[in-house]
């Protein structure tokens, strides 16, 4: 009897043991996971808060843009998503000097797209604004023939025409905050959203304003409070 009782307590020990021992691993295992859980749970608060701080900017860049909605300078193409002059530039063809008569309207809507733009708040987030110059095809000449002019020359037309536009505000004193990068663009004949149809061609003899936050600069709102 004695030595089954020596044999007893010592095996009971060692499966007390064994049990605190499995037990300890299971609680730092749990604990590990539970920690695991908690990080991700963070992450995805934080990535939760970054993506409604852009969401609250992007409806904030929106409301601002919708201003630029006057009829005396902008129109806005629902068609396109996109703003456009909506006032006819009667350029001569084949020439980029800006008419006499579309000088002064030009200048008082670079006055109020600076206007509007100097509405956003300055908190980091950097622009484009592009000015897209475009060029209407001679009616008598359709697209699809070769007499039409060499593309590149038209491209490099309306691209000069573009930058008129930017010069003419240098001049006139118009100057876009650092936050804001106004650069010229010409697509010719080319480019998405044309007006088609002969009645309709020369309508695309006109600039078009796009404005969009820069990616990387919006991304940086993460790191603000």
């Amino acid at each position: 009897m004695k030595q089954s009782k020596d044999f007893f307590w010592p095996s009971y020990v060692d499966l007390m043991t064994a049990l605190f021992l499995t037990m300890l691993v299971l609680f730092v295992l749990s604990y590990k996971q539970f920690q695991d859980k908690q990080a991700d749970l963070g992450r995805a608060n934080e990535e939760l808060r970054v993506q409604l701080k852009e969401k609250e900017k992007l409806d904030e860049i929106k409301e601002a843009l919708k201003r630029l909605e006057n009829p005396k300078y902008f129109v806005y193409n629902e068609a396109f998503k996109r703003y456009e002059l909506n006032f006819e530039v009667l350029f001569q063809p084949g020439k980029y000097e800006l008419p006499i008569a579309s000088r002064q309207p030009l200048i008082e809507t670079g006055r109020f797209l600076l206007q509007q733009m100097n509405s956003l708040k300055d908190d980091g987030i950097q622009y484009l604004v592009v000015i897209e110059g475009r060029a209407a095809m001679n009616p008598n000449y359709p697209l699809e023939h070769p007499e039409n002019a060499d593309y590149q020359a038209i491209r490099q037309l309306s691209y000069n025409r573009a930058l008129a536009v930017i010069y003419l505000w240098s001049e006139a004193g118009i100057k876009f905050p650092s936050n804001i990068e106004v650069i010229p663009a010409g697509s010719g004949y080319r480019g998405a959203g044309r007006y088609t149809g002969y009645a309709q061609e020369q309508r695309n003899k006109r600039f078009i304003i796009q404005i969009q936050p820069k990616i990387g600069s919006l991304n940086s709102i993460s790191t603000k409070p």
